[in-house]
């Protein structure tokens, strides 16, 4: 299946979930996302100040039916649920003070749902945290433009010319990865060899493999790429391209 970005949208949140294309398997109770990837934020991400800028501008909300993508089918309940911390009755709470709520937001800026899910041990002095899954635009919203792409512990976010921080666009089945020969490092560094020849402009998820620039190829599969927070400007992109 093709797509234009102007026909599948997923990053405009004035105008709500644009042409959302949803894959079932009603045999086996499953749905999702057939184009737009599924990106998922473990507890031990979520400490990156990429991740805390974006996590700061979510607002909760009442769940719909792409939050309930999200979850599995046994789960969809606890969405509804509230948070041990909200109501110690909840049917969430594990023996008392223990948890495992869900939260809905979404994000104001482009529009993209957010489901926050939580772990929490009973009583004092144990586990409490929060992962967090979401789906990646297809594309950054068509009046921005790209500036500087940021990643840090596997997660990989674009910085437009406005200012606004993105999860980097992804077509589901393309995941993204650093460090390695492999098709992560391939289909990010066919993505950014695409946006450095569009001059920021937009561009949609699913470069192909074969487009991605020698030279950002050799940065997504180096070891060091992946060391602590690293940024690329839409200058070093192109730089790489004449290299």
């Amino acid at each position: 299946m093709t797509f234009e970005p102007v026909d599948l949208n997923l990053t405009d949140p004035e105008k709500g979930y644009l042409n959302f294309v949803l894959y079932t398997e009603p045999s086996r109770g499953f749905a999702g996302a057939s184009l737009n990837a599924e990106v998922d934020i473990e507890a031990q991400q979520t400490v990156t100040p990429h991740f805390q800028e974006w996590l700061s501008r979510l607002v909760r909300c009442e769940p719909n039916a792409l939050h309930c993508a999200l979850v599995m089918p046994t789960d969809i309940p606890r969405l509804f649920h509230p948070c041990v911390t909200e109501d110690a009755s909840s049917p969430s709470a594990i023996r008392g003070s223990g948890c495992v709520c869900r939260r809905t937001f979404h994000d104001p800026e482009f529009g993209l749902p957010v489901v926050g899910e939580h772990f929490k041990h009973r009583g004092e002095g144990g586990t409490d945290q929060w992962s967090y899954k979401t789906y990646a635009p297809l594309a950054l919203r068509p009046d921005d433009v790209f500036s500087r792409f940021h990643t840090g512990r596997s997660l990989f976010w674009a910085r437009t010319d406005k200012g606004a921080l993105s999860i980097l666009p992804q077509k589901n089945g393309m995941g993204y990865s650093l460090g390695y020969s492999g098709g992560g490092p391939t289909a990010l560094a066919a993505y950014l060899s695409q946006i450095a020849r569009n001059d920021g402009g937009t561009t949609p998820a699913g470069t192909p493999y074969e487009d991605a620039h020698p030279a950002i190829l050799a940065w997504t599969q180096s070891k060091a790429a992946d060391r602590g927070t690293n940024e690329l400007s839409l200058g070093d992109l192109q730089a790489m391209l004449e290299s």
